[in-house]
Protein backbone atom coordinates (compact mmCIF):
# COMPACT_ATOMS: atom_id res chain seq x y z
CA UNK A 1 0.00 0.00 0.00
CA UNK A 2 3.08 2.13 0.87
CA UNK A 3 2.98 2.81 -3.06
CA UNK A 4 -0.15 3.52 -3.53
CA UNK A 5 0.14 6.11 -1.02
CA UNK A 6 3.15 7.63 -2.94
CA UNK A 7 1.51 7.83 -6.21
CA UNK A 8 -1.95 9.89 -3.86
CA UNK A 9 0.65 12.06 -2.68
CA UNK A 10 1.70 12.73 -6.24
CA UNK A 11 -1.30 12.90 -7.80
CA UNK A 12 -2.06 15.56 -5.05
CA UNK A 13 1.15 17.59 -5.62
CA UNK A 14 1.00 17.73 -9.77
CA UNK A 15 -2.48 18.40 -9.86
CA UNK A 16 -2.29 21.52 -7.20
CA UNK A 17 -1.24 23.29 -9.72
CA UNK A 18 -4.53 22.46 -11.41
CA UNK A 19 -6.36 23.65 -8.19
CA UNK A 20 -4.82 26.78 -8.31
CA UNK A 21 -6.86 27.64 -10.96
CA UNK A 22 -10.19 26.22 -9.63
CA UNK A 23 -9.71 27.00 -5.92
CA UNK A 24 -7.19 29.56 -6.44
CA UNK A 25 -9.98 32.67 -5.93
CA UNK A 26 -10.90 31.43 -2.64
CA UNK A 27 -7.32 31.23 -1.29
CA UNK A 28 -6.86 34.51 -1.83
CA UNK A 29 -9.94 35.72 -1.02
CA UNK A 30 -9.52 34.24 3.05
CA UNK A 31 -9.49 36.64 5.46
CA UNK A 32 -5.66 35.93 5.98
CA UNK A 33 -3.87 39.00 3.64
CA UNK A 34 -4.32 41.68 6.18
CA UNK A 35 -1.93 39.97 8.78
CA UNK A 36 1.89 39.45 8.86
CA UNK A 37 3.96 35.98 9.94
CA UNK A 38 3.04 33.12 12.49
CA UNK A 39 -1.06 34.57 12.33
CA UNK A 40 -1.09 34.48 8.93
CA UNK A 41 0.56 31.18 8.50
CA UNK A 42 -1.67 29.50 11.43
CA UNK A 43 -4.61 31.04 9.25
CA UNK A 44 -3.49 29.56 6.01
CA UNK A 45 -2.28 26.15 7.69
CA UNK A 46 -6.61 26.02 9.37
CA UNK A 47 -7.99 26.19 5.49
CA UNK A 48 -5.88 23.52 4.37
CA UNK A 49 -6.28 21.23 7.48
CA UNK A 50 -10.17 21.68 6.51
CA UNK A 51 -9.44 20.96 3.06
CA UNK A 52 -7.75 17.76 3.96
CA UNK A 53 -10.05 16.71 6.69
CA UNK A 54 -12.94 17.05 4.01
CA UNK A 55 -10.66 14.62 1.50
CA UNK A 56 -10.13 12.22 4.66
CA UNK A 57 -13.80 12.04 5.60
CA UNK A 58 -14.41 11.21 1.49
CA UNK A 59 -11.97 8.43 2.31
CA UNK A 60 -13.48 6.95 4.55
CA UNK A 61 -16.94 6.50 2.70
CA UNK A 62 -15.18 5.40 -0.16
CA UNK A 63 -13.04 3.13 1.69
CA UNK A 64 -15.87 1.82 3.03
CA UNK A 65 -17.93 1.34 -0.49
CA UNK A 66 -14.83 -0.32 -1.58
CA UNK A 67 -14.61 -2.86 1.71
CA UNK A 68 -18.53 -4.25 0.84
CA UNK A 69 -17.10 -5.08 -3.07
CA UNK A 70 -14.30 -6.64 -1.01
CA UNK A 71 -16.61 -8.65 1.21
CA UNK A 72 -18.76 -9.89 -1.56
CA UNK A 73 -15.19 -11.23 -2.85
CA UNK A 74 -15.40 -8.56 -5.87
CA UNK A 75 -12.47 -6.88 -4.77
CA UNK A 76 -9.99 -8.15 -7.87
CA UNK A 77 -13.12 -7.50 -10.59
CA UNK A 78 -13.51 -3.74 -8.59
CA UNK A 79 -9.81 -2.81 -9.15
CA UNK A 80 -9.48 -3.46 -12.58
CA UNK A 81 -13.21 -2.19 -13.21
CA UNK A 82 -11.77 0.92 -11.69
CA UNK A 83 -8.19 1.05 -13.25
CA UNK A 84 -10.30 0.63 -16.68
CA UNK A 85 -12.61 3.32 -16.28
CA UNK A 86 -9.71 6.33 -15.30
CA UNK A 87 -8.01 5.07 -18.30
CA UNK A 88 -11.19 5.76 -20.28
CA UNK A 89 -11.82 8.88 -18.63
CA UNK A 90 -8.16 9.76 -19.35
CA UNK A 91 -8.63 9.23 -23.33
CA UNK A 92 -12.04 10.98 -23.45
CA UNK A 93 -10.20 13.80 -21.35
CA UNK A 94 -7.12 14.60 -22.84
CA UNK A 95 -7.30 12.08 -25.99
CA UNK A 96 -10.63 14.32 -26.78
CA UNK A 97 -9.93 18.06 -26.56
CA UNK A 98 -13.92 18.67 -26.95
CA UNK A 99 -14.52 16.20 -24.73
CA UNK A 100 -15.58 18.18 -21.24
CA UNK A 101 -16.77 16.89 -17.93
CA UNK A 102 -19.57 19.02 -15.68
CA UNK A 103 -19.21 18.47 -11.95
CA UNK A 104 -20.54 21.39 -10.84
CA UNK A 105 -24.33 21.08 -11.23
CA UNK A 106 -27.11 19.91 -8.88
CA UNK A 107 -28.48 21.01 -5.53
CA UNK A 108 -25.38 19.75 -3.48
CA UNK A 109 -22.93 22.07 -5.41
CA UNK A 110 -24.84 24.73 -4.99
CA UNK A 111 -25.68 24.23 -1.28
CA UNK A 112 -21.55 23.94 -0.91
CA UNK A 113 -21.40 26.88 -2.86
CA UNK A 114 -23.63 29.10 -0.92
CA UNK A 115 -22.84 28.19 2.61
CA UNK A 116 -18.56 28.52 1.61
CA UNK A 117 -19.88 32.05 0.03
CA UNK A 118 -21.54 33.01 3.52
CA UNK A 119 -18.38 32.32 5.40
CA UNK A 120 -16.17 34.09 2.76
CA UNK A 121 -18.19 37.24 3.26
CA UNK A 122 -18.32 37.07 7.14
CA UNK A 123 -14.39 37.62 6.47
CA UNK A 124 -13.54 35.92 10.00
CA UNK A 125 -10.48 33.97 11.22
CA UNK A 126 -12.55 31.11 12.78
CA UNK A 127 -14.10 30.14 9.79
CA UNK A 128 -10.63 29.39 7.77
CA UNK A 129 -11.32 25.67 9.05
CA UNK A 130 -14.95 25.60 7.86
CA UNK A 131 -13.90 27.53 4.65
CA UNK A 132 -11.64 24.80 4.13
CA UNK A 133 -13.74 22.03 4.56
CA UNK A 134 -16.69 23.24 2.32
CA UNK A 135 -13.88 23.95 -0.44
CA UNK A 136 -12.73 20.20 -0.23
CA UNK A 137 -16.35 19.44 -0.23
CA UNK A 138 -16.66 21.00 -4.10
CA UNK A 139 -16.96 18.39 -7.16
CA UNK A 140 -13.72 18.43 -8.75
CA UNK A 141 -12.22 16.02 -11.48
CA UNK A 142 -9.05 15.36 -9.66
CA UNK A 143 -10.86 14.78 -6.34
CA UNK A 144 -13.00 12.11 -8.05
CA UNK A 145 -9.98 10.52 -9.72
CA UNK A 146 -8.37 10.23 -5.83
CA UNK A 147 -11.95 8.69 -5.11
CA UNK A 148 -11.39 6.05 -6.97
CA UNK A 149 -7.83 4.84 -5.56
CA UNK A 150 -9.53 5.20 -1.83
CA UNK A 151 -12.27 2.67 -3.10
CA UNK A 152 -10.07 0.29 -4.24
CA UNK A 153 -8.01 0.36 -0.93
CA UNK A 154 -11.06 -1.65 0.12
CA UNK A 155 -10.95 0.20 4.19
CA UNK A 156 -12.41 2.88 5.55
CA UNK A 157 -8.80 3.22 6.96
CA UNK A 158 -6.68 2.82 4.60
CA UNK A 159 -9.12 4.98 2.67
CA UNK A 160 -9.20 7.98 4.50
CA UNK A 161 -5.17 7.41 5.15
CA UNK A 162 -4.65 7.57 0.59
CA UNK A 163 -7.43 10.49 0.58
CA UNK A 164 -5.29 12.22 3.62
CA UNK A 165 -1.99 11.57 1.50
CA UNK A 166 -3.35 13.05 -2.15
CA UNK A 167 -4.53 16.33 0.45
CA UNK A 168 -0.93 16.71 1.69
CA UNK A 169 0.31 16.81 -1.68
CA UNK A 170 -1.54 19.70 -2.58
CA UNK A 171 -0.48 21.60 0.27
CA UNK A 172 2.62 23.24 -0.79
CA UNK A 173 1.59 25.00 -3.97
CA UNK A 174 -1.74 25.72 -2.18
CA UNK A 175 0.32 27.44 0.89
CA UNK A 176 2.46 29.24 -1.53
CA UNK A 177 -0.37 30.54 -3.52
CA UNK A 178 -1.82 32.38 -0.37
CA UNK A 179 1.97 33.81 0.33
CA UNK A 180 2.16 35.15 -2.71
CA UNK A 181 0.06 34.22 -5.79
CA UNK A 182 3.25 35.17 -8.48
CA UNK A 183 5.04 32.70 -6.09
CA UNK A 184 4.62 30.33 -8.71
CA UNK A 185 4.73 31.36 -12.76
CA UNK A 186 1.88 30.37 -14.79
CA UNK A 187 4.78 28.50 -17.43
CA UNK A 188 5.70 26.22 -14.16
CA UNK A 189 2.03 25.63 -13.52
CA UNK A 190 1.62 24.88 -17.30
CA UNK A 191 4.61 22.03 -17.05
CA UNK A 192 3.06 20.49 -14.48
CA UNK A 193 -0.20 20.16 -15.13
CA UNK A 194 0.45 18.60 -18.41
CA UNK A 195 1.97 15.81 -15.95
CA UNK A 196 -1.44 15.17 -14.65
CA UNK A 197 -2.93 12.42 -17.26
CA UNK A 198 0.38 10.18 -16.71
CA UNK A 199 -0.10 10.26 -13.25
CA UNK A 200 -3.50 8.97 -13.37
CA UNK A 201 -1.84 6.40 -16.16
CA UNK A 202 0.02 5.10 -13.93
CA UNK A 203 -2.56 4.79 -10.85
CA UNK A 204 -4.93 3.29 -13.21
CA UNK A 205 -2.55 0.76 -14.37
CA UNK A 206 -1.69 0.06 -10.79
CA UNK A 207 -5.25 -0.68 -10.02
CA UNK A 208 -5.58 -3.24 -12.89
CA UNK A 209 -2.00 -4.81 -12.20
CA UNK A 210 -3.51 -5.68 -8.46
CA UNK A 211 -7.21 -6.79 -9.79
CA UNK A 212 -5.29 -9.41 -12.07
CA UNK A 213 -3.72 -10.88 -8.60
CA UNK A 214 0.36 -11.69 -10.18
CA UNK A 215 1.50 -11.83 -6.79
CA UNK A 216 4.03 -9.47 -7.22
CA UNK A 217 5.20 -7.96 -4.18
CA UNK A 218 4.17 -4.79 -3.59
CA UNK A 219 2.55 -3.80 -7.54
CA UNK A 220 0.50 -7.22 -7.41
CA UNK A 221 0.52 -9.02 -4.17
CA UNK A 222 -1.62 -11.53 -3.79
CA UNK A 223 -5.31 -10.61 -2.57
CA UNK A 224 -6.88 -13.36 0.24
CA UNK A 225 -10.30 -14.98 -0.11
CA UNK A 226 -12.27 -13.34 2.16
CA UNK A 227 -13.01 -14.79 5.18
CA UNK A 228 -9.97 -16.83 4.68
CA UNK A 229 -7.35 -17.36 7.89
CA UNK A 230 -4.04 -18.82 7.89
CA UNK A 231 -3.37 -20.55 10.50
CA UNK A 232 0.76 -21.14 11.67
CA UNK A 233 1.49 -24.35 13.17
CA UNK A 234 4.88 -25.00 15.38
CA UNK A 235 4.44 -28.70 15.25
CA UNK A 236 2.91 -31.15 12.70
CA UNK A 237 -0.82 -32.06 13.16
CA UNK A 238 -1.45 -35.93 13.80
Amino acid sequence: MLLTFLYALSLGFIGSFHCIGMCGPIALTLPVQHLDGVRKQVGILLYNAGRVTAYAGLGIVSGWLGRQFFLGGLQQWLSILLGAGMLLLIVLQYGFRRTRFSLSTGFYTRHIKTMLGNLLRRQQQHTLYAIGFLNGLLPCGLVWFAITGAVATGSSLQGALFMAAFGTGTLPAMIALSWCNDLISIRLRNRLRRCIPYVITIMAVLLIMRGLNLNIPYVSPALAAPGEKVTEHCFKPS
